[in-house]
C-alpha cells in the first residue's frame, strides 16, 4: 500500500524523464519509438551493475503500455529484439510484465501497488546470485518509489 493517488504513483514508474531521477538501478532511459495509441512507447534503458558488478550492466529494449485499470492504472511491458546491443552490456529480456495501481476503497488516501516481473538477466550467472540480486532489487524499487513520492 502506499499513501498515494494512482495517477501520480503510475506517472513515477512509467517510462519517461521522471524515472530517472528516483530509480537507482537506472542509469539511462530513451524512448525510441511512439506508436499512435496515446500511452504506447519502445523504450531502451540500462541498468548499473549489482552485487560490486558481479552482474555486469544490463540493457533492456521493452514495448510498454499505460492504460486505465478498472478505477486505476496499469503499466505494463515486455521486451522486444529491437536495435543493436551495446558492447558493455549484456541485453536483458523482460517478459511480460506489469503494474496495477488501484486506489483502496476503505481508504482514499491510499493506493495499492502491485507489480509482476519477470526478468530474465541473461548471460552466465548462478541462479542463487539471480535470486539475490532480483530480491534486493526490488527492495530498493519500493523504497527509491517511496522516497520519491513524499518530495
Amino acid at each position: 500500500m502506499v499513501k498515494e493517488a494512482p495517477n501520480r504513483i503510475v506517472n513515477f514508474i512509467r517510462p519517461g524523464p521522471c524515472r530517472l531521477d528516483w530509480d537507482s538501478l537506472m542509469t539511462s532511459l530513451d524512448i525510441v519509438g511512439e506508436f499512435e495509441q496515446q500511452g504506447c512507447c519502445l523504450m531502451h534503458y540500462t541498468t548499473a551493475g549489482q552485487l560490486w558488478n558481479m552482474i555486469a550492466p544490463r540493457e533492456f529494449i521493452d514495448f510498454s503500455y499505460t492504460t486505465d485499470y478498472q478505477d486505476g492504472l496499469l503499466t505494463c511491458g515486455v521486451s522486444v529484439e529491437y536495435g543493436e546491443k551495446q558492447e558493455k552490456f549484456v541485453r536483458g529480456f523482460n517478459h511480460p510484465c506489469g503494474w496495477f495501481c488501484i486506489p483502496l476503497k476503505s481508504d482514499s488516501d491510499h493506493s495499492l501497488l502491485t507489480g509482476f516481473i519477470q526478468t530474465d538477466l541473461r548471460g552466465m550467472l548462478p541462479q542463487t546470485l539471480v535470486d539475490s540480486a532480483m530480491g534486493s532489487s526490488l527492495v530498493n524499487f519500493y523504497n527509491d518509489l517511496r522516497k520519491a513520492l513524499k518530495t
